[in-house]
């Protein structure tokens, strides 16, 4: 029997909803919300219902018969840490995503969404591998201080969703493989897996690893007090100049990897030599991560929208090519990935964990 599903992403000006069949989309649409729809709400759960609602009228706009559907998927918001997996919506879950436990962010609404319109049907509600998932082994988490613990926030699901789907394509179990996985997008991360776990994962929005396109990475630690300390910004712009405004953006203005090869390859000597750093700050990052799977290390995957530019591909190969051999997923299909976790569940591959 088939497995029909809705799959919920919301995002800060935008709802990415999906139809699956099993694993085959019927439709996808990505409904847009203007900065003054927004901003007429207070909080993030203040805006429950209006997504709620344009949610259904799309479903009825595409003659969608909800009552069809056998279970619902939002992504995962800012809970508290928690190992990788498919997650029942449960009570303690929806409160914690309405509190907002480690941050108030629009994904959180994709668990509340989910739980509100299952519970409404009568089917079951998840969410899948949220950006707080950790598993970081203990001797990962110092950082050369106690005031300051190394955490674990990364692009989880698609970093899980292309581990698993290597696996599946090997014929092999993720949790018996070493990889390291690569995403590349407007934020990077590069993260450790270990027989099933991220072990290790440079922190892709607290300021770790490679500069990406609108963000800074690990910068050395004197200079970045003396500047918070300069007078020149406040901690509000601080954080903005370092999560957003900074690296491509920082650099050249734009945070499109195609804009920067379009100008290195027209001869601009800078936007050369911002793309060189990048190639240059993963390929470390890979050889980091490395060193924590012992140098046994299965395959390299790299995902995420840079990852369609085969040229950042070659060179970050021409670096590290001798670590492992190298897999290419290009892009980020979140709607697949937090469908395919809750079929895991639904086909008896995996047990739904508990908050």
């Amino acid at each position: 029997m088939s497995v029909k599903s809705l799959i919920i992403n919301p995002g800060s000006t935008s709802t990415k909803i999906g139809v699956f069949e099993d694993e085959t989309l019927l439709f996808e649409e990505t409904l847009r919300h203007s900065t003054e729809e927004i901003a007429s709400y207070a909080t993030i759960v203040d805006q429950k219902d209006f997504r709620k609602k344009i949610i259904t009228e799309l479903l009825k706009s595409k003659d969608f018969d909800m009552k069809s559907l056998n279970m619902v998927v939002g992504r995962g918001g800012m809970l508290k840490p928690i190992p990788g997996g498919t997650y029942a919506v449960t009570d303690e879950l929806l409160e914690d995503l309405k509190v907002g436990v480690q941050g108030q962010h629009a994904s959180n609404l994709g668990g509340i969404l989910a739980r509100e319109i299952g519970d409404e049907l009568g089917i079951p509600s998840y969410i899948v591998d949220p950006v707080v998932v950790d598993e970081l082994s203990d001797v990962a988490r110092y950082s050369g201080t106690p005031d300051i613990e190394r955490n674990s926030v990364f692009h989880a699901l698609n970093q899980k969703a292309v581990a698993k789907r290597y696996a599946k394509e090997i014929g092999k179990a993720y949790d018996s493989l070493r990889l390291i996985v690569v995403h590349m997008g407007g934020g990077v991360s590069v993260g450790a897996h270990l027989n099933g776990k991220v072990v290790d994962v440079f922190n892709a929005l607290d300021g770790d690893g490679a500069f990406s396109p609108e963000r800074v990475g690990a910068v050395p630690s004197g200079a970045l007090i003396r500047l918070c300390y300069s007078g020149k910004y406040t901690e509000k712009e601080m954080m903005k100049k370092f999560v957003g405004a900074g690296g491509f953006n920082a650099y050249l203005g734009t945070n499109d990897m195609r804009e920067v090869t379009k100008r290195a390859n027209e001869g601009n000597e800078k936007a050369k030599a911002v793309k060189e750093a990048f190639v240059y700050q993963i390929g470390k990052d890979i050889g980091s991560m490395a060193c924590v799977l012992e140098g046994k290390v299965d395959r390299i995957i790299l995902t995420g929208g840079i990852a369609y530019g085969k040229d950042v591909c070659d060179a970050i190969e021409k670096m590290v090519g001798f670590i492992a051999p190298i897999t290419v997923y290009p892009g980020e299909d979140e709607l697949l990935a937090l469908c395919q976790g809750g079929l895991r569940v639904l086909n008896g591959e995996e047990k739904a964990l508990s908050y």
